[in-house]
């Protein structure tokens, strides 16, 4: 087998020793090589790829629909696009299966790295634990303003019942809390087994002390949290979201914590994220004034879209790529 070459865009460190580690684990070493670019796929780096058989890249590179109908022409021996995700909701990848290109990205990866992370995220969020961090950091030890809530007893909506809201589910019950859940699949099977229920959207926002979103993007769930949906929480009840940041109307959400509603937010996607997430604007100043106004209130945080980043996940979602390319060419 010839020996084909593969180009990775928006590179981190973590890919390539990830895709290397895999590569010789997978025994690919003679079938494929790497060469790994930090730069994103862009208009401007398209040509980077000519004589490459094929090119690995991210979700948010491949919502360039300009990008995407100009790889075939410019880059002929690129026959073969992989995206490091699990999904490409949003993306126009789709546009280069009619020049015959062939299209793969990962089945699935570790859905309890994201659930974990929504569940370490409210316990922060709750417990303070990132206002508690930094004042420790400054030596100082007052308690004013860290009072959180016991989580044992409290009722958790989980929107969206997929594998990571099922992981999301059982790690809720661990906690002592009453789950409720929404999801237009219902697996009451799997319900009536772990102890939950499913209700009506408007019940399960009405009802909730804590509202997790697990859910897919599409057209049924963009801004599914709106103004009318954060009206109708709990006041004091706390959001988190994990999961697609679209499904939230950021600026709604703004105008909800300035009047006080909710407890807090957290969240580790942002419906404009694509700018700012995975790269270092600590030295600029950022002109997303929704973002920016998250970021400062007291009781938000974010992250920057990492619920997946465990090894364990990277590890899945090196193999499963390495596994296609390698049949692909075979």
């Amino acid at each position: 087998m010839t020996q084909r070459k593969i180009l990775f865009f928006d590179s981190k460190s973590y890919d390539e020793k990830t895709f290397k580690d895999a590569l010789k684990a997978l025994n690919g070493q003679d079938k494929l090589h790497f060469t790994f670019l930090e730069s994103r796929l862009k208009e401007e780096t398209i040509s980077e790829a000519q004589g490459y058989d094929g090119i690995c890249i991210v979700n948010s590179d491949a919502r360039n629909s300009n990008v995407m109908d100009k790889i075939h022409e410019i880059c002929e021996s690129v026959k073969i696009i992989a995206l490091r995700s699990a999904g490409h909701s949003g993306s126009s990848v789709e546009i280069v299966k009619k020049y015959g290109l062939h299209v793969c990205h990962v089945p699935s990866y570790s859905p309890h790295a994201v659930a974990e992370h929504s569940v370490a995220l409210l316990l922060s969020l709750n417990r303070n634990m990132h206002r508690a961090y930094f004042r420790t950091k400054l030596h100082n030890f007052s308690l004013d303003g860290l009072v959180g809530v016991d989580v044992f007893g409290k009722t958790v909506g989980i929107i969206g019942t997929g594998g990571v809201g099922m992981c999301a589910v059982k790690i809720f019950r661990g906690f002592g809390c009453k789950v409720l859940a929404f999801d237009i699949k219902p697996d009451e099977n799997f319900a009536k087994q772990n102890g939950f229920e499913y209700v009506s959207m408007n019940d399960l926002l009405q009802q909730s002390d804590i509202v997790s979103l697990y859910a897919p993007l599409n057209e049924s769930t963009f801004h599914l949290i709106n103004k009318e949906a954060l009206d109708k929480m709990k006041p004091g009840a706390m959001l988190i979201n994990t999961s697609r940041g679209p499904l939230v109307d950021s600026k709604a959400l703004v105008e909800c914590l300035k009047a006080g509603k909710l407890r807090g937010a957290a969240l580790d996607v942002y419906e404009n994220e694509e700018k700012y997430f995975f790269k270092d604007f600590s030295q600029q100043v950022m002109d997303d004034d929704t973002l920016a106004c998250l970021i400062s209130m007291p009781n938000t945080i974010v992250t920057s879209h990492q619920a997946f980043l465990t090894e364990e996940a990277l590890k899945t979602i090196a193999e499963s790529i390495v596994k296609s390319l390698l049949e692909f060419f075979k």
